[in-house]
């Protein structure tokens, strides 16, 4: 019996000795800099995550944020990477055709219940004002942003409801071309924003609601941009000319981002940072579709790919840091920002060194050893989102005093019938 207590205490006290790996300099001066300054997340789909989790659905109970769970982002995890400011997304699929307004509600509404349940760690936020006073109180200003136009149903009454109700972006289209506007992996049939697109966007410069330009296509991005007065974003989107996909932004869009004062917040999904994940993806698709509806044989299908493709390439933090360069150099340091868009990419899994929310503070230590200042990487965290939405607010309080709310409709500005009534 002495004899093992001997060991163990050796073995403990060897195992005390080991060395413990220290913080780059680097990564000590991001952690420190992220103390100091708010870092805002322009995408995160755990509110969709937990109403599809555990049964029945809907139950915010289910998904405890105190604890690690399944998905990237709980409680612990955003405070050791230093999150302060999250855009939790309010997403419906398209693809379902109808009721999308009576499930955006919903999901809405769970939004707002999941930020109430943790008071102590997430505070609601509806201004830029609200994201400074939330960062001060050392909690995570929880805005909510509508991921798709086709939640509205064609409807301006709707759009100034979802406002009311604590909505601050609307990406106009999610992946399904919608009446009024083309999305990015839909086919085309508008050629941009038709006239009550337009309209749309109009009205969202008149209430403050940020135009969010992800998930549409390049015309979509054109005509919004040269049709708004305010600011737009771009809420988890990445560099087309480093990584040839449609969801990304294209050199000219990217360009005309400056004059607009607008800022595009770089994703990390990795089909849309690296080219081999993009290639892998595409073929899996691919393979998907032409199997059919059936469930099982596209089960069948995707593990022959696998098979014989291998499993999905992991992009990096490195191609990450690639993206941001570039929107950097083309349009700017004062117009790029971050927005991870955990939850929404599983497979391949989200890069190697920004696998979750803790893991903010080592893509800014990449960023300095490439030489970015800590000015410059404080507008990415979050100063650069910060302007972009008081001067949304500013243009917004402008034009309340002059412009009534719209009451156009789609039928007036472009002459036919709404979707919901075909």
């Amino acid at each position: 019996m002495t004899y093992r207590v001997t060991l163990i205490a050796s073995l403990l006290a060897s195992l005390i000795a080991l060395p413990v790996q220290a913080e780059s300099p680097s990564l000590q001066r991001a952690n420190k800099l992220l103390a100091s300054t708010p870092l805002i997340d322009g995408h995160n789909d755990l509110p969709y995550i937990i109403a599809s989790y555990g049964k029945p659905h809907h139950d915010i109970d289910a998904y405890d944020l105190n604890h690690a769970m399944p998905h990237e982002t709980d409680i612990a995890r955003m405070r050791k990477g230093h999150l302060t400011g999250q855009f939790w997304a309010v997403y419906v699929p398209g693809e379902l055709k109808s009721g999308w307004m009576k499930v955006g509600m919903e999901q809405l509404e769970l939004t707002r219940r999941m930020i109430a349940k943790y008071p102590e760690a997430l505070q609601p936020a509806y201004s830029a004002n609200d994201i400074e006073r939330a960062f001060r109180q050392k909690r995570v200003a929880s805005l909510l942003g509508l991921e798709g136009g086709h939640m509205i149903e064609n409807s301006l009454g709707a759009l100034r409801a979802y406002y009311m109700l604590g909505a601050r972006y609307l990406t106009l289209t999610h992946n399904v071309t919608l009446d009024w506007a083309d999305a990015a992996l839909d086919e085309p049939k508008h050629k941009g924003l038709t006239p009550f697109g337009k309209e749309v966007v109009r009205e969202m410069n008149r209430l403050g609601m940020l135009v969010d330009l992800s998930h549409v296509s390049a015309d979509v991005m054109r005509d919004a941009i040269a049709t708004s007065e305010a600011p737009v974003i771009f809420s988890h989107s990445s560099a087309r000319a480093v990584t040839d996909h449609p969801r990304n932004v294209p050199d000219d869009v990217l360009a005309s981002v400056p004059k607009n004062g607008g800022v595009v917040m770089i994703t990390y999904v990795p089909a849309f940072v690296s080219t081999e994940a993009m290639n892998w993806v595409k073929g899996l698709l691919a393979a998907k579709a032409a199997a059919g509806s059936d469930s099982e044989a596209v089960k069948a299908a995707q593990a022959a790919y696998i098979a014989a493709h291998g499993k999905a390439p992991q992009a990096t933090l490195k191609q990450v840091a690639d993206h941001i360069d570039h929107v950097a150099k083309v349009a700017g340091k004062d117009h790029v920002g971050l927005a991870a868009d955990y939850g929404g990419a599983t497979v391949p899994p989200m890069p190697k060194g920004l696998e979750d929310v803790s893991t903010y503070p080592n893509l800014f230590a990449e960023l300095m050893d490439r030489g970015w200042s800590d000015a410059d990487l404080k507008k990415l965290a979050g100063l650069n989102l910060i302007r972009t939405f008081r001067e949304a607010e500013k243009v917004a309080a402008r034009l309340q005093k002059t412009r009534a709310p719209s009451i156009a409709t789609i039928e007036e500005l472009d002459g036919r019938m709404t979707q919901a009534a075909e």
